[in-house]
């Protein structure tokens, strides 16, 4: 069976790094997403990690084409382009990038924290279901594992709970 060729979208749009660092930017948006408390800050966070995973599927799938730059084109009208199975994901986030840029400039109660949790846990849904397609599955770190375990010598850290010596 033929492979159909990738879409084709303009050159200037198109991120200048790889899928699998931009899903890694996003998995990091995600995380500071959680961790931040103002409603806006947290949605805002959240929807541009959401961009990230969507650069990251146009980097992969998409070959450029040479166009001019008069028009600008929205990532998600893109994504729909490239991926018409996330066409659902593209209209949702789209649907949110008004209330990202409000909350961005600091307009206050832009969004609730329902809001703002609703697009979090959409946005941690929607990077994975962009690593899946990828072929890019995520390991998520285990707590305690963040340096790289050394063995013997001075500087090994003890396990929590251990007596010392």
């Amino acid at each position: 069976m033929p492979t159909s060729p990738a879409p084709t979208v303009p050159a200037h749009v198109l991120p200048h790094r790889t899928p699998a660092q931009l899903l890694a930017v996003a998995r990091q948006g995600l995380a500071e997403a959680a961790r931040t408390r103002p409603d806006g800050l947290r949605y805002a966070a959240a929807h541009l990690a959401a961009l990230r995973a969507a650069a990251a599927l146009l980097a992969a799938r998409a070959r450029p084409a040479p166009t001019r730059r008069n028009r600008i084109t929205s990532v998600w009208v893109l994504l729909s382009t490239v991926a018409p199975e996330l066409d659902e994901w593209a209209g949702y986030f789209a649907a949110g990038a008004t209330k990202r840029a409000a909350a961005e400039a600091g307009i206050p109660r832009v969004v609730s924290a329902r809001e703002a949790d609703d697009l979090l846990r959409a946005a941690e849904q929607f990077v994975a279901v962009v690593e899946t397609a990828l072929g890019l599955a995520h390991q998520p770190a285990l707590d305690g594992l963040h340096r790289p375990l050394r063995l013997g010598g001075s500087d090994a850290t003890p396990r929590p709970g251990a007596a010392a010596a």
